[in-house]
Order: structure tokens, then C-alpha cells, then sequence
């Protein structure tokens, strides 16, 4: 690796301040898991790494807000957010998610709000908290604005973010009476990048569909809505005939990324038989 500067603030005003707008070698690190294996490989060589550590101890924990909405500091490592007891109890699509991203060694160490600001679209959490409606708050130079996650990503690691920039907090609604899954279809272990990831969620009145919420990932270059889906299972009943329409709707017309892990064709077929096993996983509650 090439040489660079590490810096330690100890606060986020002046973490923002040793940013640079125009500076793509000068990045923000926290707990580093996708950062490092990029300079690793030769493909980001750092300028100036600022290390997120040391700044205030109120960006990290799990708590939740007054009207019951979950609030987790952007430097919350992902194992603190998966063994929250608020956490399996109120958001336990969140939990059983985390049970199989990638592995304890990484959830140990990468944070909530690297794990969004990287933008890889083959990681689980996303889509899941797009389909929960939540929303992360972000503070810069001139001071904060709250975007959806669902409209963080803009493409492959890209996001909204300006390079002055840091998410500060995600902030997830109340689950309430949605049922919620998330699963996924890898080719080698359950804790590797998948082909496909889906998220459902649901509002039902026995076994009529009121509401649906669906968000793939790893078949597209950013966690995506597939409103079409949607629009079939709105007002249906859980049955073969509608989940086989809201698969086809899916699949129809997306566009579908190949990679190493499934060709375009393999992962829009894989999308058609996931897409009902999801939404009867979340109408059962459980993935």
C-alpha cells in the first residue's frame, strides 16, 4: 500500500472539516472492513484517511425515539444492532438479517453507517431498511438534511452523499403490525454476497393484502422498488395465481445485472420464484 496520512478527531464537526469536496483520496474511515480490502487491492489509494473512533460517544448505541422509532448511531458496529433486545423484539427482520451478513468477525468491526455509505448493491441491509421506510440523517459544512435510504444509492458505490459528508444517524420507523422478511440466494456459503436479495413488507388483513412493500438487491446496481410488484399484490389475496403475476410484473421489464455470482437470465428467474417465498415468508412473520 501506499503511504497516506491518518487523522484522529475527536469530534464530527472537526472530522467534516479535514474532508475535501474535491478530494476523492481523502475519505472517512470507521470500521474500515471495505476500505482497507479496497487499498488492499489497489483500487483506493488514500491521500488522507480520517479515523471516526474517537469522535463523540452519542453517534454510537441503539435507543429508541418517543414515538417509538428506532434510532442508531451511524458507528453502531452491525453485531450490537443484531444481539439489541429492541432490536429482535420490534424489528426482527433487522436481526435475522444481520444473522447472515457476512460473518461475526466482519459484523464486529463494520459500522451502520459504512456498511450504507459504501453502496455495494449486494449487501442485505439496505433493501431491508428501503422496504422499512427508513431514512438517515447526514451532516456537512452547512449543516444536516435527512434523506430516505431508499434513495441514498445512486449506482454502483455511489451515493448522495458529498464528499464532506458523514451519516450521522438511521432512523427506522415502527414496525407495528408489518410483517417484514428479507431473503437471499447466494451460490457458495449463506454468508457470502448473494445473487439476488428481496425484502417484503406487508400489511394484511387475513389473508387479503392491504399494503406491500418489495425492494431487491444484487440483481440491480442499487437497492430498487419494484412497483409493479407491488401494484399486483395490493388488495389480493395470498395465493399461487397472485404471487406468480407479482413475480412476472418483477421480473418484467427490470433491468438485471450479470456478475460473478449469476447471469442476468439466472438471477431475473431466480427473482420470479424468490419474490413468492418472500412475501409467504413475511406474511408468516418470520424469514
Amino acid at each position: 500500500m501506499s503511504p497516506f496520512e491518518l487523522v484522529e478527531p475527536r469530534s464530527l464537526h472537526a472530522a467534516i472539516h479535514l474532508l475535501d469536496p474535491d478530494d476523492a483520496s481523502i475519505r472517512a474511515i470507521a470500521g474500515g472492513t471495505a476500505v482497507m480490502l479496497m487499498m488492499k487491492a489497489g483500487v483506493f489509494r488514500p491521500r488522507r484517511l480520517v479515523s471516526l473512533r474517537a469522535i463523540e460517544s452519542r453517534f454510537s448505541g441503539v435507543e429508541t425515539g418517543p414515538g417509538g422509532e428506532l434510532r442508531i448511531g451511524a458507528l453502531t458496529p452491525l453485531a450490537v444492532l443484531e444481539r439489541s433486545a429492541v432490536v429482535r423484539r420490534e424489528w426482527p427482520v433487522i436481526a435475522r438479517t444481520l444473522a447472515t451478513l457476512s460473518n461475526v468477525r466482519v459484523r464486529n468491526v463494520a459500522t451502520v453507517g459504512g456498511h450504507l455509505a459504501h453502496a455495494d448493491p449486494h449487501m442485505d441491509l439496505p433493501p431491508v431498511l428501503s422496504v422499512l421506510g427508513a431514512r438517515v440523517t447526514i451532516a456537512g459544512p452547512a449543516g444536516e438534511r435527512t434523506v430516505p435510504v431508499a434513495s441514498l444509492s445512486t449506482g454502483y458505490y455511489e451515493t448522495v452523499l458529498r464528499r464532506n459528508e458523514l451519516i450521522t444517524t438511521l432512523t427506522v420507523p415502527l414496525q407495528g403490525r408489518k410483517r417484514a422478511a428479507y431473503l437471499k440466494c447466494t451460490i457458495r456459503s449463506a454468508d457470502d454476497w448473494p445473487a439476488l436479495g428481496i425484502a417484503v413488507a406487508l400489511e394484511m388483513d387475513g389473508a387479503a393484502i392491504h399494503d406491500a412493500g418489495v425492494v431487491i438487491s444484487a440483481a440491480t446496481d442499487k437497492p430498487t422498488r419494484l412497483a409493479a410488484a407491488e401494484a399486483v399484490l395490493r388488495g389480493a389475496s395470498l395465493d399461487e395465481a397472485t404471487l406468480a403475476r407479482a413475480g412476472e410484473a418483477a421480473a418484467e421489464g427490470l433491468d438485471i445485472v450479470g456478475d460473478a455470482h449469476g447471469s442476468a437470465s439466472y438471477k431475473k428467474q431466480l427473482l420470479r420464484v424468490y419474490l413468492g417465498r418472500a412475501v409467504r415468508a413475511a406474511a408468516k412473520g418470520a424469514a
